[in-house]
Order: structure tokens, then sequence, then C-alpha cells
């Protein structure tokens, strides 16, 4: 028998601090009150400072992504449009809402491309509860995969977008994310490490914003979310067949069982953290170990004492937000 919208009841919620993400009912409907709304592309050649338009990467499973061009200029002395860095972004949303077509992630990138002139192609994943973990980190693969291809477009047998074949600088192909982005950020970096990626092209390197992790244990100076167990909630909802639980190596990086930091498969990586967000302490561990690992890249932290968690994705005009931008144009064009 059909269940009614009356007749839904709510079988689970997950919020924090009155912010709730996400409601699933007994009839297996899913709502995200809390996600911003979709907002389209701009492909339009008449806009001052950049185009972005939709595409589709894979459709079993579907990838989709959004992906942004700034405005281009010719080189001086070729009289040729410049190729531009590529960052390949996981959007955050602890794995269970937000997307590269909401509002939030799309108007920070119309402040920060510009700004960075540089190719985004911000990746669309699979979210839980309708897929659990490690769905996302297969799509954020097949995407980086698919986007490498493109080096050798002339081999690629799947579709083609031309802004990548024309502008992208394939000797210049960054990853990067926020909160649960970061934690795919790493994870495919370690992969990465131990596999090859199309045209042999090389991670230059990786973004992690108040990257997500955790374990069964505290860690230093962590706010750990407190003592609403937020993390163990989001968690049995993303992974619950994960061995280990929440140490399981894609959310434990230093679990026994977890692949060395010293293979991450990238020549640098900027970590950043905020003093009032409740990861942070997670994200200070998780430099600390990779400094300690062996690993033969560089690594920079970069700490906002006064700021919250992705102030810079939901506040991008605000002061602090254009100060960590700048910082990561530095780390895309150095």
């Amino acid at each position: 028998m059909e269940i009614s919208s009356s007749q839904r009841t709510i079988v689970k919620e997950i919020n924090h601090k009155s912010f709730i993400y996400i409601r699933i009912y007994n009839d297996g409907t899913v709502e995200r009150p809390s996600e911003s709304k979709y907002v389209p592309p701009i492909l339009d050649d008449s806009h001052p400072i950049l185009n972005s338009k939709d595409i589709t990467i894979s459709q079993n499973p579907l990838v989709t992504a959004r992906i942004y061009l700034p405005k281009l200029t010719k080189s001086n002395d070729q009289n040729q449009l410049q190729k531009l860095p590529i960052l390949v972004y996981f959007h955050g949303g602890g794995f269970i809402f937000e997307s590269a077509f909401s509002q939030v992630f799309d108007n920070y990138f119309k402040t920060f491309v510009p700004l960075a002139n540089v190719i985004v192609v911000s990746v669309e994943y699979r979210r839980a509860p309708e897929y659990h973990l490690p769905a996302c980190y297969h799509d954020a693969w097949y995407a980086l995969n698919w986007v490498c291809s493109h080096s050798t477009a002339n081999k690629n047998p799947n579709y083609v977008e031309p802004w990548l074949i024309n502008y992208g600088d394939f000797n210049r192909v960054f990853i990067g994310g926020d909160s649960a982005g970061g934690n795919i950020t790493h994870n495919i970096a370690l992969r990465a490490g131990v596999e090859a990626l199309p045209g042999g092209v090389k991670i230059s390197g990786a973004i992690l914003s108040h990257p997500f992790f955790y374990s069964s244990y505290p860690v230093g100076s962590d706010h750990d979310y407190g003592d609403d167990d937020l993390a163990y909630a989001v968690w049995d909802l993303i992974y619950p067949s994960a061995p280990g639980g929440i140490d399981n190596p894609v959310s434990n990086p230093v679990d026994p069982g977890a692949p060395n930091l010293a293979t991450l498969g990238c020549s640098k990586m900027i970590v950043c953290v905020a003093g009032k967000d409740d990861l942070r302490g997670r994200g200070v561990w998780y430099y600390e170990c990779v400094k300690k690992s062996g690993w033969q890249g560089k690594i920079e932290l970069f700490d906002e004492e006064k700021e919250g968690h992705d102030y810079h994705i939901l506040k991008p005009k605000s002061k602090n937000a254009q100060k960590l931008m700048k910082l990561l144009v530095s780390f895309l064009n150095e």
C-alpha cells in the first residue's frame, strides 16, 4: 500500500546546533532542509568574468559536474590564449547534502574562479543515504580520470570537453575540497599515489579545507563535535558497513590498516583549518601526521583563528575569506 505524505513519519533526523542536515522518512523519502537551492550555470560569452556549464562525465553511474572557465586573455609573447591550471573540486556537506549545482558553491566559485584564473571542475558525486560510501570515492576518481584523459584527447573515446582541451594546462592539475570534500581529496590523493592517471598526468597539489577526519579516540584539543556524537550519527548513515567502524582508513588516516601517508600522490598540499571549527583539531592532526610520515612533498597549514567551519564558502566576500582565497590562488599559480 502506498504511503501518503500525511502518513509519513521521520525515522531519522540529523542536526547540529539547530541546523537540520537531513530527514529520512519511513517511505524512503529523503529531505535536506538546510541545502541551498539549485542555481543554473552561466553560459554567456558577454558575461564579464566567467562562464560555466553543466556536463555529464558518466551515465552509469551518473557522475556530473559544473565546469567554470574564467575570461581568457592572450599571452603577450605568443599572442595566444593562455593555458590555465585545472582544479578538480569535491564539495562539502557531510557526504549527505549540498551539491556542485547549489547556490552556496556556485557563489563561491563565481568569486574564486576569476581571482584564481583557473578552470574548476566541481564534481557532483553520489551522496548518502541513497548511496553509501565508498560510492563518492569511486565517482571522484572516475571524474579525475576523465579530466586527465583530455591530455590525450585524440585517444579519448568518451565525451570530450573543449574547455579542457583548449584551455587546460595538464602540467598543473590540482584536486581540492572542503569538509567531506577535503576527506575525498585525501583519499583520491592516496589512490593517485599507487594508480597512474591517463596521459601520465601527475597531481600538482591538493587543497584540504576544514577536512572531515575522525577516529574512536580523541585527538589533541579537537572539539570532536562535543557530546552530541554528530560524527557517529553521520558515519552510521553514510557508511554503515564500514570495516572498523569510524576508524575505517577513509575516516582515520592513521588507522593501522590505512595506506601509508608517505604514498600521497601529489607534490604539495595545503591544509586549511579554522579556530571555531569543531574539525580544527583533526585537520591539525592530519597535517602533523603527513609531516611525520616521510612524504616527500611540501605541506602547509593555514589556521584562521576567528572563523568557523567553511566560512570562506559561506561568506566568500568577507575579509577573511578573501585572505584565504588569495593564499589558494598563490598555491595554484606558484
